[in-house]
């Protein structure tokens, strides 16, 4: 691997880590929908600006279906379920369970698309449970019962990371001749338009102070446009599956950014679990 690939494989993961954080001091002022419509809506509107400065050409028209699907899979449906969790669970715990996204995309690509599961990646996918139920009913001894919403909050990371397993598999049957730039922008404008209906119900309930509009910024301009440019720059470079090694990088950064920008302590738990569920990741990559 170059060290230019490098470089960009520890920003991304680094930028990635950062947007639980984010959407820790977005969800619970703006609430779940608003976080989620914000987001792409600002990330789809910085990619087209790019496109039209770079002359790209996306295929609005002949691409749309393909913007709409992976639109609702890849970012509407995630993100409305990380910003209910956002207000429930710590940021760190957020970036540990992102980690099974290789895990669900495994159990999705063996439904759907007929890759086997072997050994190795079954072995992969019990690592991420045993992960996750350790996350999941861990507490410190002694210590006050969690929140009531863990365990639905966490059950909702997973069932983004499943979206994102899914949205890998259309995008493998239906999407592979479109340029992945040009679904990273369609589909965040795609995503604005699936969220429209939720917004009447869902007001936001705190004020745009400084700190929130600094959050929103970065969740929208940086953790997703920027992102998504360095990730797809990533897949033309190394190849998608290598490109996915950056999911052992953001747990590690997650749980840095919310120890050092929110005070979240470390836990036992979620150090060891953090551990399983990037073990299994990595067996089920290596089983691919």
């Amino acid at each position: 691997m170059r060290s230019a690939d490098l470089a960009r494989l520890v920003a991304l993961a680094a930028i990635w880590g950062a947007s639980f954080v984010f959407l820790r001091v977005l969800a619970p002022v703006l609430g779940a929908a608003w976080t989620a419509e914000s987001r792409v809506l600002i990330a789809g509107l910085a990619l087209t600006a790019w496109f039209r400065l770079t002359g790209f050409a996306p295929g609005w028209r002949r691409n749309a279906r393909v913007f709409v699907v992976v639109g609702l899979l890849n970012s509407a449906l995630p993100f409305v379920l990380y910003g209910w969790a956002a207000q429930h669970l710590p940021a760190a715990v957020m970036a540990v369970v992102n980690a099974c996204t290789p895990l669900s995309g495994a159990v999705c690509a063996a439904i759907w698309l007929g890759e086997p599961l072997t050994r190795t990646r079954l072995g992969g996918i019990g690592c991420g449970i045993a992960g996750v139920a350790w996350l999941s009913f861990s507490r410190p001894a002694g210590g006050p019962l969690p929140d009531p919403q863990l365990l639905p909050a966490i059950g909702a990371c997973l069932l983004a990371t499943l979206c994102y397993g899914l949205a890998g598999v259309y995008l493998k049957r239906c999407a592979s001749a479109v340029a992945p730039l040009a679904i990273a922008g369609g589909s965040q404008l795609a995503a604005a338009l699936w969220l429209l209906p939720l917004l009447p119900f869902a007001a936001p309930v705190g004020a745009l102070t400084g700190p929130v509009l600094a959050s929103l910024l970065g969740l929208g301009l940086i953790c997703s446009a920027l992102a998504y440019g360095l990730y797809y720059r990533l897949i033309a470079d190394l190849g998608p599956t290598r490109a996915l090694t950056v999911t052992f990088l953001i747990p590690p950064f997650g749980v840095a950014w919310s120890a050092l920008l929110l005070g979240e302590p470390l836990s036992p738990a979620l150090a060891g679990s953090g551990v399983l569920i990037v073990a299994g990741t990595v067996l089920v990559l290596r089983g691919r």
